[in-house]
């Protein structure tokens, strides 16, 4: 990725997350759980960006729901954006589940079961 495409990027993670928590937590009050927007990968051209979002949810019933009305509400963000992004193209949003945490959390639980099995030998 160029300088410009990670500085854009960047731009658009802060101002997609105030985005979450601001306008659609009023709009959708089915939205539960903490968002947090991981990454943002735009395209060379900004025509697309993969928008990587990690949730944490009382249950995987309402982190499923959340990310449904964040994948319906794409194009809401995208005119949100434009309304403050000074970009010719505003890209068009895919949301995609960042699993890294989840995944993070899984191998540490791996690694304590290995150190705790080697502590009881």
């Amino acid at each position: 990725m160029s300088r410009r495409t990670d500085r854009v990027g960047g731009e658009l993670q802060r101002e997609i997350a105030a985005i979450i928590s601001g306008e659609l937590k009023n709009r959708e009050p089915d939205l539960k759980g903490l968002i947090s927007v991981t990454e943002v990968d735009a395209a060379p051209d900004f025509k697309t960006a993969k928008v990587y979002v990690s949730i944490y949810a009382a249950s995987e019933e309402e982190k499923k729901r959340s990310f449904s009305i964040l994948r319906e509400n794409a194009g809401l963000m995208r005119h949100e954006l434009a309304k403050v992004m000074r970009m010719r193209t505003v890209p068009s949003l895919t949301f995609l589940e960042d699993r890294s945490m989840a995944y993070g959390s899984h191998m540490d639980e791996l690694f304590a079961s290995l150190h705790h099995d080697e502590d009881e030998q």
